[in-house]
């Protein structure tokens, strides 16, 4: 029988620096009730600095380990998978830092870049690496500090993104245990990449030898664009996913999708006939933590969640990339 990749701890973390919308409106001219009307958030957290994106993975990593019940140790874990939009550095990838602050000498380990969609896009390496016996036992992290590339100038960019980090254990098992993954959607529209970018930085730019445009080195997205292609893309993933893999709509215990806006999920629950109150929504205290919104939002709602209904998880980012995932709760408790 097949290996089936089982999730079987969970943790977050998320940096102690609260940014409330009154913080923000001050700074941007705004309310926060303009803030709250069009995003959902209320708050949001940003590192303090000196605080990297692998500083927060890690204690991510830590946590999710100590839900597991795994010892760090050569040999523990098998591999590292990183989602982030926010490397420590463009070269190295950070996940090798990760995993050797971990403990985890040894384990394979690498980035993803997919901007929101990363920690789908993670997860399913890595269970595709547990189903193909290549691994026994994954971490998967989805970690970002959006706060270190928001233009200062930028009020529609800057009271939407906060940072933080989520992290899964995937091991190896039955595709009856709780926890098992069970099915995967992704796709792309590179004809859309400059929808959501950071236009300077990468060889594109540095090939043109020609000095980044004022605001360039910033992250910047196209805000209508952004929403009509994210309710689109997550309901049409998501029901492909439930199609092809034989779940009704209406046996979905809740639906786990990106925290980029409260409409957009309020959309999206909406198109699949998931009742609201089935769609969780933590947004509204950590903002838009890219990567790492959905492992985040798992460990939030973890303790309203129960063992063996069935999850959807659906994300929608850069590049245009989108992607869901299926899985049956598991019996664990967040670190």
């Amino acid at each position: 029988m097949p290996l089936t990749a089982v999730l079987t701890g969970l943790g977050a973390y998320l940096p102690p620096r609260r940014v409330s919308n009154e913080e923000l409106a001050d700074r941007f001219d705004t309310t926060d009730e303009w803030i709250t009307s069009r995003t959902g958030i209320r708050s949001r957290r940003w590192a303090d600095p000196g605080t990297s994106t692998g500083d927060l993975a890690v204690e991510a990593g830590h946590r999710a380990l100590k839900s597991a019940g795994v010892d760090p140790g050569p040999g523990a874990v098998d591999l590292v998978v990183l989602a982030t939009t926010t490397p420590d550095h463009l070269c190295p990838a950070t996940a090798p830092d990760v995993a050797a602050r971990l403990g985890l000498a040894g384990a394979a380990a690498f980035d993803i870049s997919a901007v929101c969609s990363g920690f789908v896009y993670a997860l399913e390496t890595a269970a595709n690496a547990i189903g193909a016996g290549r691994a026994q036992t994954a971490l998967v992290i989805g970690a970002e500090t959006y706060s270190t590339i928001l233009n200062p100038a930028d009020r529609t960019t800057s009271v939407i993104f906060g940072d933080g980090a989520g992290a899964v254990v995937l091991t190896a098992g039955d595709a009856d245990l709780p926890g098992a993954l069970h099915g995967f959607e992704l796709g792309s529209d590179g004809t859309q990449k400059d929808v959501i970018c950071i236009p300077a930085g990468g060889s594109r730019q540095r090939a043109a030898l020609t000095e980044p445009a004022p605001g360039d080195e910033y992250f910047a997205m196209e805000g209508r664009k952004v929403f009509l292609s994210a309710v689109q893309r997550m309901s049409e993933s998501s029901a492909s996913l439930l199609d092809r893999i034989g779940w009704p709509v209406e046996s979905l215990g809740h639906l786990v999708g990106h925290q980029a806006n409260v409409r957009i999920l309020r959309a999206v629950a909406e198109q699949l006939g998931i009742p609201a109150e089935r769609a969780v929504v933590n947004l509204d205290q950590v903002g838009n933590t890219s990567a790492a919104s959905i492992p985040i939002a798992l460990a939030d709602a973890a303790a309203s969640l129960t063992v063996g209904e069935r999850v959807l998880l659906t994300a929608f980012g850069g590049g245009l990339t989108w992607g869901s995932a299926a899985l049956t709760w598991p019996d664990v408790v967040p670190a």
